[in-house]
């Protein structure tokens, strides 16, 4: 499975997309993130797993505790790569980069 499958197959799962919400916006650990759902510790570390395989979330032990946060950059590069592949540049936005690049590198 490539990298983009994982990425899609994470975000396939709304309580997922939520996890990475809430990421979005703090650091936080698996204890904290089930609060806010109605589920058990050991589904939402499930689902931390599959994301963290993912490339989508970071995990760092800080004494006791394990915090979770969100890798922008796994996303966004997916997510852009993916867009490029789907909807590329018109043959003509292509011809004139390349003539951009061109002129820049002389």
């Amino acid at each position: 499975m490539s990298s983009a499958d994982r990425v899609f197959e994470a975000l396939s799962s709304t309580t997922r997309r939520r996890i990475l919400a809430y990421l979005s916006e703090a650091t936080l650990t698996a204890g904290d993130i089930a609060q806010r759902f109605e589920m058990s510790q050991p589904a939402i570390s499930k689902h931390l797993s599959i994301l963290e395989a993912a490339g989508l979330v970071w995990r760092k032990r800080e004494g006791q505790f394990v915090k979770y946060g969100m890798q922008r950059d796994t996303l966004s590069g997916t997510l852009a790569g993916f867009l490029q592949e789907v909807c590329p540049p018109s043959r003509a936005l292509r011809k004139e980069s390349a003539s951009l690049s061109k002129k820049a590198r002389e």
